[in-house]
């Protein structure tokens, strides 16, 4: 953790464990019944795929996953290409699934949730770290590409 500061796989662990919590104490309706639910392995293999792609650019271009360390490249190829935040995504297509598994509105609410943290707690400050370090280059990005899809 640099500086102390949480990582975002740890806010994923967090709403990963927060789900079954909401499910059983909060239930609120069933809204997705057996076996349909089963469609929720979907999303997740999905984001675990952007997770992994994500990670695998980072490390073919030599530089940091970590947030606000100092990138080393502007990645915009592959999965950069169609998202700014493949990574974020993908964690909320894993929270996405999840809460298709378990079927009940409860934890479509840490869905939901979710990616305002990231964006109040990472993406803001990683973007202007982007800018900052890769100028025009960086515009030019982030005029072509969407921060989430």
């Amino acid at each position: 953790m640099p500086g102390g500061r949480p990582l975002p796989p740890s806010f994923l662990l967090i709403a990963l464990l927060l789900m079954p919590v909401v499910h059983v104490l909060v239930p609120l309706r069933q809204i997705i019944p057996f076996p349909v639910n089963l469609v929720g392995v979907i999303p997740i293999v999905v984001g675990v795929f952007l997770d992994f792609a994500a990670d695998a650019q980072f490390k073919r271009h030599r530089t940091t996953v970590k947030p606000f360390e100092d990138s080393a490249a502007l990645v915009t190829t592959g999965v950069y290409a169609g998202t700014r935040h493949p990574m974020y995504l993908g964690f909320v297509l894993i929270l996405l699934g999840v809460a298709v598994l378990f079927g009940s509105l409860g934890p479509f609410a840490i869905v939901a949730v979710f990616p305002a943290v990231m964006e109040a707690i990472f993406i803001r400050t990683e973007e202007r770290m982007l800018a900052a370090r890769f100028g025009e280059q960086w515009v030019a990005y982030r005029a072509k590409v969407r921060r989430w899809i």
